[in-house]
């Protein structure tokens, strides 16, 4: 759209306090639709962490546009930390943000808009949307910052009301433009921690301590079940975890296996071990509200960080089969998968388990039943 056709438009930014965001908010402006600033104040450290609410609203003050603060810790404590809890709890790994942004922070943004009359709203993630029905979300073009993995739960209405400014841009443009935009942010770090983690940086004993659980401690076990040693607690643990295992072995060792109920964590020196060829995930949620026929063909990723691989899907009751082309290294439970085609994102689901060749479904039926959708 034009500038004279954004006349009268209004968005909703929603605004962190870092670079990415900001930016968008500039953009937008600068393309001519109306823009208010939010900021979704979790505020679970409120002595130590008011920088994301400071920040932005200096953003939006630079910029001559209002700032609007959502609080949300209570939401945030009740539906993305206590079920991230619950899954570390059981030895598994959660992906804390693929669940908050459609339960939590494009909800939150989206009933601002409409109190406010706004026609879209908009954040700083490096994807592209297009608007349709369904709509279709597609990869930024500049790996590695395409940040589609974290929105794959989106929905029909969700994506069709929002707008990624950032979609084709690099992260050195983004730089370039927010000190060309003269923004206060234009040098900000960009953020690595999980925004409940306290100063150590430890997000599970943060989330310990929080509800105030017990850790679970167990054995430290060998490949072939000897006993190595004993640990702690299984919330310090994931799959493929290979420093501050608190065993000296001699050489490298990596965790392949943690047990939810005993407490046992298993590890191997043959990193071989962290590979398998398939995987069992529940809780699908088909982007856009537009569900592919199955069996099919696509490419799948496994954490954030991991390049899409050639992977077939097939349905399994009320879980998927992922069979990868190739072996994949370190299947973590409770980390998303994501489905695409191409450039385009088609949904994701939870990992329940890595496969054996050969490996039977009915094993997990009755766990996989509780799983939460993604």
């Amino acid at each position: 759209m034009t500038k004279t056709e954004n006349r009268g438009r209004t968005v909703v930014v929603a605004m962190s306090g870092g670079v990415d965001s900001s930016v968008a908010a500039g953009l937008l402006q600068r393309e001519g639709l109306a823009v208010t600033g939010a900021t979704i104040d979790f505020r679970l450290h409120p002595g130590r962490t008011p920088d994301a609410v400071d920040s932005a609203r200096s953003v939006c003050d630079r910029l001559g546009i209002p700032h609007v603060v959502i609080a949300a810790a209570d939401v945030f404590e009740r539906d993305i930390l206590r079920p991230a809890w619950d899954e570390i709890a059981a030895g598994r790994t959660p992906s804390p943000c693929v669940r908050c942004n459609p339960l939590v922070k494009f909800r939150l943004i989206l009933e601002l808009a409409d109190r406010l009359g706004a026609t879209f709203i908009a954040t700083g993630h490096y994807a592209l949307v297009e608007h349709g029905s369904p709509p279709l979300l597609r990869r930024g073009l500049h790996s590695p910052k395409d940040q589609t993995y974290f929105l794959c739960a989106l929905d029909g209405h969700q994506l069709n009301r929002t707008l990624f400014p950032l979609g084709r841009l690099t992260k050195n443009e983004v730089r370039r433009l927010a000190e060309e935009m003269n923004l206060p942010v234009a040098q900000k770090k960009e953020s690595q921690d999980a925004c409940f983690a306290d100063d150590s940086g430890e997000s599970a004993e943060t989330l310990r301590r929080r509800f105030n659980a017990q850790a679970l401690p167990g054995d430290v076990l060998a490949t072939d079940g000897t006993l190595l040693g004993r640990h702690g607690g299984i919330h310090r643990f994931t799959v493929g975890q290979r420093k501050g295992l608190g065993i000296a072995l001699g050489r490298r060792a990596w965790v392949t296996r943690i047990d939810g109920q005993t407490g046992a964590v298993t590890l191997s020196t043959n990193e071989q071990d962290l590979f398998h060829r398939a995987l069992r995930a529940t809780g699908v949620r088909w982007t856009g509200g537009a569900t592919p026929a199955l069996p099919l063909r696509c490419q799948a990723r496994i954490r954030y960080r991991s390049p899409a691989a050639d992977a077939a899907v097939t349905a399994d009751g009320d879980s998927l089969i992922v069979t990868f082309d190739e072996p994949s290294q370190a299947i973590t439970p409770g980390q998303a998968v994501v489905f695409y085609d191409g450039d385009r994102v088609l949904g994701g689901a939870w990992i329940d388990t890595a496969l054996h060749s050969g490996q039977r479904s009915e094993e997990h039926t009755s766990e996989l039943q509780s799983h939460h959708p993604i």
